[in-house]
């Protein structure tokens, strides 16, 4: 039976905090509706202190950024994205339209069609997301997509300069400094200066998924990727600073982001716990880290690998690395996780930033039902019928006609039997 040896936050005060959370965002996103472009300038002043001209870049000023990056910045920049691009393209590839003949004189398809215009939220504040770029805007256009409008915050009053670059060198077709909520709403509800986009993606904090969530079916969205999780299976091969630089590695994205490790050691677990202690005392971003560790930070023991997967599976987490004497067996087994790292010489920041695959990932359980954003997540597969023959006409309409005449939808059963009459002997 699975032990907790060390517990996050409770149920009860995650619910709590969400419903502040869901309470401030409506609130936001109701101000754009009623005054578009008025309140979006407030919230931009209100919470990041940027009132520029234009939230738009001007193609002079995205030259002007991208000129002042180092040449090594951009070429990481473009070596990343042909990772990404390349994937991408892969998947795309694999996705075909179809069309067949059912019966004789049936024909059956279906097209796979981009969806004409998305908005890419790329977060900022205390970390350039420079890779969310590479993940929402390239993507969508390695999709199809014609309008991709790509938003992100400034940073201390100052343009993002390498996000701008990826942006661009991505193909977005606009880019916009702007941040949060006021930038998600913008997008999707459109004001004076914006027209409304079909579908907003990308990651964000959880007022930023709870705008997504809110904006549903307003606009499509990819998935709620609130902030970050980060999940361990280990057993008595992996070690200890391993476990604990993986686990701190992710929860510095922000202090309410989980991570856990489930183990079938608890001579690991409990090394675990002195090596993040000793890391947190030499890492940067400790102060971000150390209270995403002592908020949400998880350790669960478990008999063997076969309770490690249930664990694992009942936790449905964004990431989950693998650290056993057989990865395999997860690989081949487990059914809810966003995206799987299996062994040591891999890791969440390699997906996260460079290997290929796509960052944007689901959370808060979201992984039983949906995997990431990927090319799949742009295109509309919509179906289509042609009938090419009388005869064909008049047998579907006759059993049309007597499935209607069951559910008693009479104008349905008309339509059925006007084609018996016109198209049968």
């Amino acid at each position: 039976m699975a032990t907790y040896l060390k517990e996050g936050i409770t149920e009860e005060a995650s619910r709590e905090y969400q419903k502040q959370v869901s309470n401030i965002v409506e609130g936001i996103l109701d101000s754009i509706r009623d005054r578009g472009d008025e309140a979006v300038r407030e919230l931009s002043v209100k919470f990041d202190k940027w009132n520029p001209d234009s939230f738009k870049l001007s193609q002079a000023q995205i030259d002007e950024v991208i000129a002042s990056l180092p040449e090594q910045v951009i070429e990481d920049i473009k070596f990343a994205q042909a990772q990404v691009r390349n994937f991408a393209q892969i998947q795309r590839d694999s996705m075909h339209d179809v069309e067949v003949e059912t019966l004789p004189g049936v024909v059956l398809g279906h097209k796979n069609m981009p969806v004409n215009s998305v908005g890419c939220y790329v977060p900022g504040g205390r970390y350039p997301m420079v890779a969310s770029a590479h993940m929402s805007v390239l993507t969508a256009k390695v999709a199809g997509v014609p309008r991709v409008i790509a938003c992100t915050p400034p940073i201390n009053g100052e343009l993002p300069a390498a996000t701008i670059a990826a942006m661009h060198l991505g193909g977005a077709d606009e880019i916009h400094i702007i941040g949060g909520v006021q930038a998600v709403g913008r997008m999707a509800l459109g004001t004076e200066t914006m027209e409304p986009v079909d579908m907003i993606v990308g990651p964000g904090n959880a007022y930023v998924a709870e705008a997504k969530r809110q904006l549903f079916g307003r606009v499509g969205i990819d998935l709620l990727a609130g902030p970050t999780e980060v999940l361990i299976v280990a057993d008595d091969t992996a070690d200890a600073e391993m476990v604990a630089t993986d686990l701190l590695g992710q929860a510095e994205h922000g202090p309410t982001s989980p991570a856990t490790l489930i183990t079938t050691s608890k001579q690991l677990a409990d090394e675990t716990v002195v090596e993040i202690k000793k890391q947190l005392e030499t890492l940067p971003t400790a102060d971000i880290a150390g209270v995403a560790w002592d908020k949400m930070g998880q350790i669960i023991l478990v008999e063997d690998l076969a309770e490690a997967l249930v664990e694992a599976d009942k936790a449905a987490n964004e990431h989950v690395q693998i650290l056993t004497a057989d990865n395999d067996y997860f690989l081949n087994n487990m059914t809810n996780y966003g995206a799987l790292f299996l062994g040591p010489r891999t890791n969440v920041a390699f997906g996260d930033k460079v290997i290929g695959t796509n960052h944007t990932l689901p959370t808060n359980l979201a992984a039983r039902y949906t995997g990431g954003l990927w090319v799949g997540k742009f295109i509309k597969t919509c179906t289509y019928q042609r009938v090419t023959t009388d005869a064909a006409s008049a047998l579907i309409g006759e059993y049309g006609s007597r499935l209607c005449n069951i559910e008693n939808f009479a104008g349905h059963q008309a339509q059925c039997d006007l084609r018996v009459k016109r198209y049968g002997k």
